[in-house]
């Protein structure tokens, strides 16, 4: 039996201490499920503001204080700290970067909170990451057999162990995991540059559009490329506008680039053990589902309406997510019996747009402006249907967590919601949901339709709904699938 290897998995966002979108479930549910098959994984990532060192039981090392950390012409000290990401079958070991500049006084992952607004030292936070990832493993003396980054935000890590302390890490394999490449961290090349302690001789491989490039580096120096699902990665790697130029660069890494399909944490997200909904259920209890239905109206203040549908979303509140076709057919959506319930922050003005509609609409719409974890699983427990009429979508997992909870799907043709819901029945299965093909509010409107269709035959939506309980979306396909892309690097 081949040896345990040693990993080393960095993110900006690492579900329970920090999340703004899937990446921090990513970044919780595989490191857990790798261990699960015998790995050594252990995790890092920044320690933003809101974190609580006292909630997550977040300890300092002592040979980790301290540690100055160069950015440019300038120094800032970091302390790495310590704590644990768990399930109950395992836990993994997190190492967190504390500083006050870049991380401790800042309480979004990205951007303010107040004003929306990215900060403007993003590069800066993102480079003293980075170089705190290399601090950690040389004073720890700990030089793992893999380590694998995601997203732009750790996509330096590579160059630093590559071109900067090329003989430490020369037995270690790197794989960098595309998440979203719409976010590439661009920024102003020569002051950026300047900031990373990099050699001249390698600006053209960060460089990118005469931008520096932090995406374009992590794709270039990884050892293997993936992403997370196989539509998306023909999409990026054969859509230069979607990449936005970085089709280019993937194509010359082909050979090393491998979709893997997302998977979701079911010790989280399964309704016969769910602590945060109101009534458990599972196949054979599956009518329980409308008692979660009448807490989930009541939370947002709708009455609760035998044999209407209620269709749930969770999201980003960005034009990425499809709002623009909700805006567009509004009227027309809500002319039908229905009602919508939407849980999500993000751009100011779909916020507004959202508000004004609960207000339009106040027996049919409710909105919560925000992230509410528990009340994400009572939303996923209560809805009869989840809308997704997203522009694109990497992989989607929140069609994964409806399928767990008896809750069909309503998702446009893009993306990891191709690879995932099927409106007619394929090799992969019978029908799990509904799919629309343009990105126009007609073709959403249809869908919406031939679900609520779909709703008034109970024997119908009764196969909808056990064909998606039925389905294993779990992250153990996943992890054998990257175990599999770490052991091809040591051939």
């Amino acid at each position: 039996m081949p040896k345990p290897l040693s990993i080393l998995f960095c993110a900006s966002e690492i579900y329970p201490f920090a999340k703004t979108g899937g990446l921090a479930d990513v970044a919780y549910g595989l490191p857990l499920a790798l261990r699960d098959i015998g790995h050594d994984i252990r995790v890092m990532l920044p320690k933003y503001g809101p974190i609580s060192e006292r909630k997550n039981r977040i300890h300092e090392i002592n040979r980790l204080k301290d540690l100055p950390i160069p950015v440019g012409d300038k120094s800032e000290l970091a302390t790495v700290k310590s704590s644990s990401i768990v399930n109950p079958r395992t836990k993994v070991q997190a190492y967190m970067t504390t500083n006050h500049l870049y991380f401790d006084s800042k309480w979004g992952v990205y951007s303010d909170p107040e004003s929306g607004q990215d900060y403007e030292d993003n590069d800066e936070r993102f480079i003293f990451f980075s170089r705190t990832v290399i601090e950690t493993c040389l004073l720890l003396g700990w030089f793992p057999d893999l380590v694998h980054c995601n997203d732009w935000h750790t996509a330096l890590i590579p160059v630093y162990m590559r071109e900067v302390f090329p003989e430490k890490f020369k037995n270690t394999k790197i794989v960098f995991t595309i998440h979203n490449i719409a976010n590439q961290g661009s920024f102003a090349f020569k002051k950026t540059f300047a900031k990373t302690g990099f050699p001249e001789r390698i600006a053209a491989n960060v460089r990118h559009k005469n931008a520096f490039n932090f995406m374009k580096a992590g794709i270039s120096y990884a050892d293997h490329v993936t992403t997370v699902s196989p539509t998306y990665g023909q999409e990026i790697m054969n859509n230069a506008e979607l990449s936005q130029g970085l089709s280019t660069v993937l194509k010359k890494r082909k050979d090393v680039f491998t979709p893997v399909l997302n998977g979701i944490d079911t010790s989280i997200w399964n309704p016969d053990k769910d602590k945060l909904i109101p009534k458990k259920y599972n196949e054979s209890s599956v009518d329980r589902k409308e008692f979660n239905k009448e807490a989930l109206l009541e939370k947002f203040n709708l009455r609760y309406r035998p044999g209407t549908p209620v269709f749930g979303m969770i999201s980003r509140l960005v034009e990425q997510k499809g709002f623009s076709l909700l805006r567009e057919a509004a009227d027309k959506l809500l002319a039908e019996d229905l009602q919508l319930v939407v849980l999500g922050e993000g751009d100011s003005d779909i916020e507004q747009f959202l508000q004004e509609l609960q207000q339009r609409y106040p027996d049919k719409v409710g909105v919560q402006i925000g992230f509410d974890d528990p009340l994400a699983h009572i939303i996923e427990a209560g809805a009869d249907m989840y809308l997704m009429p997203s522009l694109n979508e990497p992989c989607g997992l929140n069609q994964m967590y409806s399928f767990a909870y008896g809750t069909v799907p309503v998702v446009r043709h893009t993306g990891g919601l191709i690879d995932t819901v099927r409106e007619e029945a394929t090799d992969d299965g019978a029908s799990n949901g509904f799919v629309f093909s343009k990105f126009e509010a007609d073709d959403m409107l249809a869908a919406v339709k031939r679900a609520i269709d779909a709703f008034r035959d109970r024997d119908r939506w009764q196969a909808l709904i056990q064909q998606g309980l039925s389905e294993d979306h779990s992250w153990n396909k996943a992890a054998l699938a990257y175990e599999e892309i770490y052991r091809s690097l040591y051939v």
